[in-house]
């Protein structure tokens, strides 16, 4: 017994095996399985009270022709695709500022994650405010300002909720793209912009041709994670407009829960939100494949 505990103990691949195994039992019990029976009642008819039974993929066809289902695709390429962009061109800037020898710059890289450490629903809550008809302070400062002569409704035109959503979202985003932007910054070792300099290239030509291909993988890795959590976006759209005003700002995943939970369709929501799963696999593939091909010009494994 103890010969097989010490043959268990110098085994690298057991060991790892063993150390894994917690993570992979809570991955399984809160991932794999909600996972798994969301699919399976993607194919049912289950409503909350009932079982359901296999109704094949009646659930699919109905939500591909439900005009609320294809507006709700819409909102959520529109959100994700303008905040991940805003994102990525903030996040970048930031990253580039936070780089140089500010005074304080430790300060500032702190004040950077504030909008990323408060939680969800209070960041919600306090874009609700700053949006609210009635008592909005964008709205009073502009008309102080003598820009416009009334509150401006930015929830209740569609539109504008629109907007003011990914305004919401981005200032949520920007902190966790800058920073992991930033510690990839700062692996690029500064003999490249020395060697550049003595080349004659400009700032604009080092940025260009030495720090955005030396940056590409964690830019790759950092922008699929800021895709998936955009486009899975669910808190913050809840609390701020709950999917209105008519349906404008309801996404996949907003929708998926009113037709599931306060609907009490259960099937229905379960399949609109396992149509999200193609999406996000495509942007998990994208990078993964841009990432293959960025090792290979640089002479890695194929």
């Amino acid at each position: 017994m103890v010969k097989l505990l010490e043959r268990f103990q110098n085994n690298r691949n057991a060991l790892g095996l063993a150390f894994m195994l917690p993570a992979a039992v809570l991955l399984l019990l809160f991932l794999t399985y909600p996972l798994g029976l969301g699919t399976w009642l993607g194919f049912t008819d289950a409503k909350i009270g009932r079982g359901g039974s296999w109704i094949g993929i009646e659930n699919f066809e109905f939500l591909v022709g439900d005009s609320v289902a294809q507006l709700a695709l819409f909102n959520t390429l529109f959100y994700t695709v303008i905040a991940s962009i805003l994102k990525f061109v903030l996040g970048l800037w930031l990253a580039v500022l936070l780089n140089k020898n500010l005074p304080f710059k430790s300060f500032f890289r702190a004040v950077v994650l504030l909008p990323w450490i408060v939680p969800t629903a209070l960041s919600a809550i306090a874009f609700w405010w700053i949006y609210d008809a009635q008592f909005s302070v964008i709205s009073w400062v502009l008309m102080k300002l003598g820009w416009i002569d009334r509150y401006v409704d930015f929830l209740g035109n569609p539109w504008n909720a629109r907007f003011s959503t990914i305004v919401a979202n981005v200032w949520r985003g920007v902190p966790f793209v800058a920073i992991s932007l930033l510690a990839g910054l700062q692996t690029i070792s500064p003999s490249y912009y020395e060697a550049s300099a003595i080349d004659g290239a400009t700032p604009w030509q080092q940025f260009r041709h030495v720090t955005l291909p030396l940056l590409s993988p964690i830019i790759a890795v950092v922008m699929t994670f800021s895709v998936l959590f955009t486009f899975t976006d669910f808190q913050l759209i809840y609390v701020l407009t709950r999917g209105g005003p008519l349906n404008a700002t309801h996404l996949m995943a907003t929708l998926a829960f009113q037709r599931a939970i306060p609907g009490g369709a259960l099937g229905e929501g379960a399949a609109l939100a396992t149509l999200m799963v193609p999406f996000l696999l495509a942007a998990i593939m994208f990078s993964y494949f841009g990432l293959q091909r960025r090792a290979w010009q640089q002479g890695g494994d194929k």
